[in-house]
């Protein structure tokens, strides 16, 4: 199918295809639009059931990193850091860690990237280990600092010497701890030890076997290659959706800016196995942006390279053209994000999203497109993903879980029922152009005397009643999705997109005010 001309007024011509005429229908429909205009039309179901589990969800955030659920979360310094990025990629979604650190910062940042890529291993290739020579104490130090709970222990050489787990040192007090670790660690001949690679499920049966839960890996020499525990091959099992990467890690992203040190907070977190980078400004389609791009691929060659925010035709070609793995999508719809408040300047959701889509294919294009912002109900998700986006970046939704990092305020609240004041917990959940998060990351490295008054922000800071975990709100949207993928007559998300975008007149219902509060209103 060929998508329409650039300009914002075209019309069919005498020999546009039927396909072409179909997508200009579309762009002038939803032209001004966004999510709460318009409702499916429901269709002939033909799944048996709508289970997240059955359901194939996958999608591509970037050219070459596939999902098994749509879902990142925003890279928001009040939204994800390790313990959010943590739940996402565990559900098979994507955790975005934010750029929220000050210049010259980057150890922190990267230190979030670490702690997700050790969360959970198939084969871990690059164990935590102490010296044969150090003692009790500086192992029980390490444990603490790196929240592992095994160390191998190892020679000069690199050659496994033996294990010390939190059990060896659970009564380890006073002058013991200055005891060398050979003293209460597992010694190498009573440990099973494999040598040469093997596979989980290879490694599942040995443990079976041999009745241990730790497998170390060593080559022909004794020099240590891994280690394999019964911990990561029981999560890998249970959470089989997680989103990993081929040594069995969990995947996360890491956002930058365009400025400062963005290149060489890059380097460091490519170093420490991030899994793709996000260059994220508040406007993608500009010089900053196209100078970024390019001193990024001089530097990294073709590292995973997502960038935006971009709402236009001509500002998702401007990036297609520099070689970006993927684009988000949204200036101005966050719940956070104030900048059509006070610029005037934006595109609404729905709209931009088809704009960028139809404007991707028109170049011939297949890079993934993110929805960022304006998603404010579950059912909105599947609207983004069906009006052009593979997956959607969602910062709210999350806000107020016990995974965000956001500071917790106490308000006083009215009972209505009893005319009480109680004291109730919030989160705070900022935008990350608003006042205080430029404040805390000075994004503005370059300038001698600072004036935030005269920074122009862009974004609100507001409160969030504090819930449980992020979990269940994963799950409930994807629940959600499923059966929007049911009513919509389809047995997977493509699936539903492809017929979207082949009879998109078959589905749309564009709705009056009063249909909207029908709708939307409760």
């Amino acid at each position: 199918m060929t998508p329409p001309p650039h300009s914002s007024d075209a019309r069919p011509t005498a020999t546009a295809t039927r396909d072409e005429r179909r997508r200009l229908a579309l762009l002038d429909l939803v032209r001004g639009c966004t999510f709460d205009d318009f409702l499916f039309s429901p269709q002939f179901s033909v799944v048996e059931t709508r289970d997240p589990n059955v359901i194939d969800l996958t999608c591509r955030v970037s050219e070459h990193l596939v999902l098994n659920r749509p879902i990142l979360s925003a890279n928001m310094d009040t939204v994800t850091r390790a313990p959010m990025a943590i739940v996402q990629a565990e559900e098979g979604g994507l955790g975005i860690i934010d750029r929220g650190f000050r210049p010259g910062d980057i150890d922190s940042q990267v230190r979030e990237v670490e702690i997700v890529k050790r969360t959970q291993h198939g084969i871990i290739p690059d164990p935590y280990t102490i010296a044969v020579t150090a003692t009790l104490g500086e192992g029980a130090d390490l444990m603490s600092r790196s929240g592992v709970g095994t160390l191998v222990v190892v020679d000069e050489s690199r050659k496994l010497r033996g294990l010390l787990t939190e059990r060896d040192l659970r009564f380890v007090t006073g002058d013991l701890g200055d005891a060398p670790v050979t003293r209460r660690m597992t010694p190498l001949e009573q440990l099973v030890v494999h040598t040469g690679p093997i596979s989980a499920d290879e490694a599942e049966l040995v443990m079976i076997e041999r009745k241990i839960k730790k497998l170390p890996l060593v080559d022909e020499h004794g020099v240590l290659l891994g280690l394999i525990t019964a911990k990561d091959i029981l999560k890998q099992k249970r959470l089989p959706f997680a989103t990993r990467d081929r040594q069995g890690r969990l995947r996360v992203g890491a956002a930058i800016g365009a400025k400062g040190d963005y290149l060489d907070r890059a380097a460091e977190l490519i170093k420490a196995g991030v899994d793709v980078i996000v260059i994220d400004i508040a406007h993608g389609h500009s010089a900053v942006m196209a100078q970024a791009v390019d001193e990024f691929r001089a530097r990294f060659g073709d590292f995973e390279l997502i960038a935006g925010n971009v709402a236009t035709a001509d500002g998702t070609r401007f990036l297609a053209e520099r070689g970006v793995n993927g684009i988000k999508v949204g200036i101005g719809p966050g719940g956070g994000c104030t900048t059509r408040i006070n610029t005037s300047f934006g595109v609404p959701q729905l709209q931009a999203l088809v704009e960028c889509r139809v404007a991707l294919e028109e170049a011939g294009s297949s890079i993934p497109m993110i929805a960022d912002g304006g998603v404010r109900r579950d059912g909105s998700l599947a609207e983004a993903l069906l009006f052009g986006a593979d997956c959607v970046m969602l910062g709210s939704a999350f806000a107020g879980t016990q995974e965000t990092p956001g500071e917790i305020i106490h308000k006083s609240v009215l009972l209505p029922e009893s005319q009480k004041v109680v004291k109730v917990p919030f989160k705070v959940l900022r935008g990350m152009a608003s006042l205080g998060a430029i404040k805390d990351r000075l994004d503005v490295e370059d300038a001698d005397i600072i004036d935030l008054q005269t920074l122009g922000a862009e974004g609100l800071e507001i409160s969030v009643p504090l819930g449980g975990s992020a979990r269940p709100v994963f799950h409930e949207m994807i629940k959600h999705l499923c059966s929007s993928i049911s009513y919509g007559g389809a047995r997977s998300l493509s699936e539903l997109r492809q017929v979207f975008w082949d009879q998109p007149d078959r589905y749309l219902v564009k709705l009056s005010a009063a249909a909207r509060r029908e709708s939307y209103e409760r």
